[in-house]
C-alpha cells in the first residue's frame, strides 16, 4: 500500500523506472530512437529526428512506416500505462526490465489505421495517446503526432488492441 507521506523523489522515481521498463524490452522502439516525456500520468512520445529515418531525401520526409511505427508504439505504451497506473501507484507491482516475470505483458494490435495529414519533416516529432475506450479484453486508442506546432498535426491514427488476459 502506498504511503501517502511518501517522499516526492519516491514517487517520481517509481513512476518513471516503470515507464522505462515498459519499453526498454522492445529493440526496434530502441532502435528508433523513441523516447517518453511524463507530466503526472500524461505521457507525450517523442521521436527525435535521425537521419536514419527519412524516407523520401529528396523532400526529405519521414518514411511513412517509422511515422506509423511511432504513433502505434505511443497508443501501446499509453495504454499499457493508463491500464497499470493503479497498481504502480498503490505499489502492488513495480515492473523491472532485468526481471521479466515482473513485466506487465503488452496489448496485441488488432488494426492501426494511420491518415498521414503532411510530410513528417526532418526534425523532432511528439505524439499523444488517448485511451477512448479500454475494457478487459478490447482497447481502442486515438494518437495524434505533431513537429513545430501542437496544432497542426501529421499524422493521426486510430488503433484497436486485444488487452493482456491476467494468468
Amino acid at each position: 500500500m502506498m504511503d501517502r507521506n511518501e517522499p516526492l523523489a519516491a514517487i517520481k522515481n517509481r513512476r518513471n523506472t516503470t515507464l522505462n521498463a515498459l519499453f526498454a524490452g522492445v529493440p526496434y522502439i530502441r532502435w528508433l530512437g523513441i523516447q517518453f516525456d511524463r507530466r503526472g500520468d500524461e505521457l507525450t512520445a517523442i521521436l527525435p529526428f535521425d537521419e536514419k529515418l527519412i524516407g523520401n531525401p529528396m523532400l526529405p520526409a519521414i518514411h511513412g512506416g517509422a511515422t506509423a511505427a511511432f504513433l502505434e508504439v505511443a497508443a501501446i505504451v499509453e495504454l499499457t500505462w493508463s491500464a497499470i497506473w493503479e497498481d504502480m501507484e498503490q505499489g502492488r507491482i513495480a515492473p523491472d526490465a532485468d526481471v521479466p516475470e515482473t513485466m506487465p505483458r503488452l496489448p496485441k494490435t488488432i488494426d492501426f489505421t494511420v491518415d498521414y495529414l503532411r510530410s513528417g519533416l526532418p526534425r523532432d516529432a511528439y505524439a499523444r495517446a488517448k485511451v477512448v475506450r479500454s475494457g478487459r479484453r478490447y482497447a481502442s486508442v486515438q494518437v495524434e503526432a505533431w513537429q513545430d506546432q501542437r496544432t497542426k498535426l501529421f499524422a493521426q491514427a486510430t488503433g484497436h488492441f486485444l488487452m493482456p488476459q491476467s494468468d
